[in-house]
């Protein structure tokens, strides 16, 4: 009986020993799942046809990697490649490209971020965060200006905050 007091600590020491020290060599990161992901997509593009405007937009995940995609029937051709880029764009440089293209004008410590491949410096794509980590970006193209095309960002975001929490 001695013996099987001593035995069950120690075998339920070493069991959970083992995982505390495999998961210091990895970690877990928190992302959209695709019906959210859908969810942003089709309340942005509301918040756009409110406003007379037609786009596309995307959302990726915190990678930058497309998740959910839809183009109005009458956004330019090239709102689709724009709005995937502006959303790559947030997620990448963590920080809303409107804020962005402020930070890369000429003579700006950030100018030559415009010249990277994928990355578009224009108002519309916007962070995705929950508990102050990014799990995604939101890009919309093709309204009148970049303003408008991050408030229409900005009005996905606000429909799956519940979802976030």
């Amino acid at each position: 009986m001695k013996l099987l007091r001593l035995i069950v600590p120690t075998a339920l020491l070493a069991l959970t020993a083992g995982p505390i020290q495999a998961s210091e060599g990895t970690f877990s990161t928190p992302t959209l799942i695709p019906e959210i992901a859908v969810k942003a997509v089709e309340a942005a593009m509301e918040a756009c046809r409110d406003r007379d405007t037609q786009v596309a937009v995307a959302v990726v995940d915190r990678h930058g990697v497309s998740q959910a995609f839809k183009r109005d029937r009458f956004a330019g051709a090239h709102t689709v490649d724009t709005a995937i880029s502006k959303a790559y764009t947030a997620v990448s440089f963590r920080t809303d490209t409107l804020e962005l293209r402020e930070m890369t004008m000429p003579g700006e410590l950030g100018y030559g971020i415009q010249h990277l491949p994928g990355v578009t410096i224009l108002g519309g794509g916007v962070q995705i965060t929950a508990d102050g980590r990014i799990v995604g970006g939101i890009g919309v193209s093709g309204a009148p200006s970049g303003e408008v095309d991050h408030e229409c960002a900005a009005a996905g975001i606000d429909a799956i905050q519940d979802d976030l929490l």
